[in-house]
Order: structure tokens, then sequence, then C-alpha cells
């Protein structure tokens, strides 16, 4: 029976050194009570921020306390996330939340009281030299005003944030600590099933072995829906109650609010929308054409939903070791010339990363930076062309982070989760073109063009899917209904026939799928997934063409950091996500790929 390690089994090399951000637990005790003193002390600036000079101080110093207390919290954060199960790093980030509490507690009086200057003084503000780190956070906050509360209310607001988080962090705790999956025997042998070998099993050649992890993995959650769904409930709940006390429409304003994006042009809307580009052809039926022609290549009596991630050519996976996958990945990455490189080489040689699974260890995998300090990414690496893929996403978002910390002030240095997905999928986009580019093998061919379309599946229309969920989930409770098990699991299964059409059997389980979305929990995230496979096409495919003068722009993209509206942003790239465009751009590309796919298959007749 294969079996999962305990972290101390983990060879250190495997192991990010979290000492660059803070130097050991002792070093971390040091800092939070350094900082526990001195966050109380930006309340003395109360009432004082209507004069220019005492507002500039306050604005330097709560900008330095931020700083440390973001390390303080990331270091607690990934330590928790390298085994769930330790009481002690379960309380230093439990500490670290509540002092970031007390953050925004002792801070919730400055919004209100910079906000009593009118639109044209925050305006005016915005231009003076002074203010420069700070001349797009009072255009926001002149466009905002209306949606920013009185002192006491921010206060209030403030200190709900205690537990107002704790729906995701009970979610996390039961998804990666409690629930257990049942073994799945493979070749005679039991296999521990575990996040990380799910997405292994599901691509196994037996039909038998992919069933029984489906089953594993959503029986899980049945026995679990009662107290997720409850969980979820609460999360959307509280989602609307911050959106309606600041005066928003739907939650959905609220959150594109949130990220400087128009609802009346952006949004899940306009992704569901998307879907009806090409010439005013609904581009699901190309996903449906996709599901179909899948079932004919995989020769399936019935397809099932286990079978969508089983490669349709059999033995071309890219089941390589950590460290060959991480050459791929540089030579994938080429195009983006020496500095990229030669971060990369920092980021694998320096233990910026935490590569394998071990028990009780956060499942998924995920970037996470600060200013001042390199980031982070979590792994929980297999052997799977996903996993690969997997490092050059994670990669991306980490040289987003650092070209921006590097090139903005700390106030500007943090970017919208509006464009947080493009850079990741930039990554892999030119990762598959250049696995395709590099491989006269037939079968190498089929199998990394299937994989591109999946890339579509998952990245595209499966995040879409998902905004339309949370659209349905946040606009009942919107209108005072409940959110049952059962009404949310309908929901869901009605959409996955919608998306994957009439050539997949929809398996009752799949209707339990969305309670082990953790995204869920960070509401109307996953739709940014969807527009950023869409900008990533058009970048990387102008990358590939023009070359450096491409990569000019894109880094001016990735070093942008929070300084302008994130659509703005997206246009130094060359990409312009109030046109159709770019959604045209990428909808041709999955119809196209689709088409070489089929070709291929057709040579071979």
């Amino acid at each position: 029976m294969a079996k999962i390690p305990e972290r101390k089994s983990v060879k250190d090399k495997y192991k990010w050194n979290l000492c660059d951000l803070v130097n050991g637990d002792e070093a971390w005790e040091e800092k939070y009570n350094e900082l526990s003193k001195k966050a109380p002390s930006l309340q003395e600036y109360k009432g004082k921020l209507g004069n220019d000079d005492v507002l500039l101080e306050f604005l330097k110093k709560q900008d330095e306390i931020a700083i440390d207390l973001i390390k303080v919290y990331c270091y607690s954060s990934m330590s928790n996330h390298q085994d769930l199960r330790v009481k002690k790093y379960q309380e230093m980030n439990a500490k670290a939340e509540m002092l970031a509490v007390t953050f925004g507690t002792v801070t919730a009086f400055a919004e209100p009281e910079i906000c009593e200057r009118s639109e044209e003084e925050l305006l005016a503000l915005s231009k003076k030299p002074e203010f420069s780190d700070y001349s797009y956070r009072f255009e926001r906050l002149a466009k905002d005003k209306k949606h920013v509360l009185s002192e006491k209310e921010e206060t209030l607001l403030a200190e709900v944030g205690n537990f107002s988080g704790n729906f995701q962090d009970s979610f996390q705790m039961l998804d990666s600590a409690d629930i257990k999956f049942d073994p799945v025997t493979v070749d005679g042998k039991e296999v521990e099933m575990s996040h990380g070998m799910y997405g292994v099993l599901l691509q196994n050649p037996d039909q038998s072995v992919r069933q029984q992890a489906f089953e594993s993995m959503f029986n899980a959650y049945k026995n679990h829906i009662n107290t997720i769904t409850s969980l979820y409930a609460g999360s959307v709940k509280k989602d609307w109650f911050f959106r309606k006390v600041r005066g928003f429409s739907s939650s959905l304003e609220g959150a594109l609010s949130g990220t400087d994006v128009n609802i009346a042009t952006l949004g899940p809307i306009r992704d569901a929308q998307m879907l009806d580009g090409i010439d005013g052809e609904d581009t699901r039926r190309y996903m449906h054409q996709y599901i179909a022609f899948r079932k004919q290549v995989l020769g399936v009596e019935t397809l099932n939903m286990w079978d969508l991630h089983c490669p349709m050519v059999k033995g071309a996976d890219i089941a390589v070791p950590y460290e060959k996958a991480c050459d791929m990945v540089k030579k994938a990455l080429k195009p983006f010339g020496d500095e990229y490189a030669a971060l990369l080489d920092r980021a694998f040689n320096e233990r910026w990363i935490d590569v394998v699974e071990n028990k009780g260890k956060r499942s998924g995998a995920y970037s996470m930076g600060t200013f001042g300090c390199h980031p982070y990414v979590l792994l929980n690496y297999q052997k799977s062309t996903h996993e690969v893929f997997t490092i050059a996403h994670e990669l991306g978002h980490a040289m987003h982070t650092y070209f921006s910390c590097k090139a903005q002030p700390f106030a500007k240095s943090d970017y919208e989760i509006f464009v947080a997905e493009i850079a990741s999928t930039v990554n892999e986009v030119l990762m598959l073109k250049y696995l395709l580019a590099n491989t006269d093998n037939v079968d190498t061919k089929k199998f990394l063009l299937s994989y591109y379309l999946d890339m579509f599946r998952t990245t595209l229309f499966r995040q879409t899917m998902f905004a339309e969920f949370e659209l349905k989930a946040h606009n009942l409770v919107e209108q005072n209904q409940p959110l049952s098990a059962e009404g949310l699991s309908d929901i869901y299964m009605d959409l996955n026939k919608k998306y994957y059409g009439k050539a997949v059997r929809h398996n009752d389980l799949i209707r339990y799928e969305w309670a082990r979305i953790p995204h869920f929990y960070t509401a109307f995230y996953v739709y940014q997934y969807a527009t950023g496979i869409t900008a990533a096409v058009s970048i990387a495919n102008s990358i590939l063409k023009h070359g450096d003068k491409a990569f000019y722009n894109y880094k001016k993209f990735l070093s942008a950091g929070g300084s302008m509206p994130p659509v703005e942003i997206l246009k130094l790239a060359g990409v312009d996500l109030t046109t159709e465009q770019p959604f045209n751009v990428a909808m041709r590309e999955f119809r196209d790929t689709l088409n070489s796919l089929k070709a291929l298959y057709n040579e071979e007749k």
C-alpha cells in the first residue's frame, strides 16, 4: 500500500525555507509581540488626517507596520499548511489572523476620515508628488466614497473579521485534515487516496480504477454534505452582509467594485455571454463536440464523469521526476529572457518551493508572496503532465509577485485578483506550445492537443460554470431564499449537464463536486480563471510571434502591481477585455485545436 510520508521524512531540498521570510519561530514571536504593541499606536492619528503632512506620516507608518504584519501572517500560514495537524502552528496562525483584525480595527477610522474630503480634493491629493505612492488609492476612494461607512461602522466591520473568515478556515480544516477517503485498489494492491493522488488515479488506463477514485472522492463529500452546506451558506450570507451594508445592489457588484472592474462590461455574466461568440454560435457546442470525440477515441460504451481526465492517448503522459519537470519548465519559458530564467533558477535552488505531499499538508497548490521577500510556492507534486503544468502555473504567480514588488512601492505592489490568473496561465500556454513544437511523435502531438483542449475545458468552460453556480447561490441568498444541500446540488447538476452535453453520463455523485471547491469561499474569484486564459492565449501567441518586443510590453504588465485599474494594466500587454477580440481569439483557438486533433486521427484512417 503506497504511503504518504510524514513531514519529518521529507528531504530538506523539497521543503521551502521560510527563514528567508522570518528567521524561525522565536523571531516570529518577537516580531508578533513587537507588532502587537505598534499597531495600536496608529490610533494616535485619529482626528488629524485632514492635515496633509500628518496624513502622509500616517500612511507611511501604516505601510511600515503592514509590511511586517504580512510577513508574520505569511510565515504562520505557510508553517500551518506544512501540516495542519500541528497545534503550535494552528495557534500561531490564529494569533496572526487576530493581529490582522486588530490592525484593521485600529485603522478603521482612516478611510472615513480621508473621505471627509470631497471627490475633487481626493483627486487633487492623488496628483501631489509627495503622495505618488498613494495616487491610485486616492483615485479609488474618490470613486468609491459612497461605499465607505462611518468610523463606528468601519470599526464594527473590522471586528467582525475576527470570525467572518471562520467558514473558510473550517472548510479548509475539514478538507485537509478531517475528510477521509476510501483506499483504491490498483493492480491488486491498495493505494491510499488523497487529494494529490486523486488526479493521478483519474488518469489510470483502467476505467474501474478511475471509478473507484471518483466514488472515493465524492462519497467523502457526500458524507459531509450537510456540514459543508452549512459552511458555504454561512460564507455566502457573510458576503451579502458586507456588500449590503456598504450599499451594493448585489454581492457580485461589490466583489467587482473591490477589484475596480466595471460590472457593466465584465464579470461572470460577461463570461457566460462570451460563450455565444464566434459569429453568434454558442461555443459550448464545441465543448460538447470535444466530449463526444473523447468518447469515440477512448472507445468506451459509456463515457462517465470519471473518464474526462483519462488521457486519450495511452503511454504519452509526461510522468517525470520533479527535477526533470523543472528543467522542462525552464526551457518552455526561455522566451522571457535571461532575467526570468535566473529567477526560476533561484526558485528551484534556493528552496522557494515546498514540493511533495506529506500527511496533514494543505492540498492543492498556490503561490504566496509579500513585499520585501521573494515569493513562495506550495506544491503536492506527483508524476503527471498536470503537475508539470502546475509548476509552470504557480511560478507564473510567483514571478508576477516578484516583478510587481520590485517595481512598485508597497502601496501599489499588490495586484488585483482580476489579473492574478493571467501570468500563471500564460506560462501554461507557453509550456504547451513549447512541448508541441519540440516533438515529431504523432501520439505525443495528439496527447498535447487533447491536454490543451482539457486546459480550456477546466480553466475556461468549467470555471465559467463555477461562476454561474456562485451567481445562482448568491442570488438565492440576496432574495432571502435558503441554501440547502439538495438545492445547491441540483443547481450544480443542471449546470454540469449544460456545459458537458449529452455525450457523457452525468453520474449522480458529480452533483456534490461543488462541495470540494475551496475557491467558492472567496466569492467570484473563479471566473477570473476564465478571463485569465482568455487574455493568456493572446499574450502567449504575441510573445511567440513578436519575441522581445511583446515580452517588453508583457513585463510592463507584470511590473504594474496595483498601480492602476486592472483592465488598464492588462492593456499594457496588448489585451483589451472590454472588446470582443480576446474572447473570440480564445474561442477560435479552442475550435482550431479540436479540428487539429481530429485531423491527426483522421490521417490514420
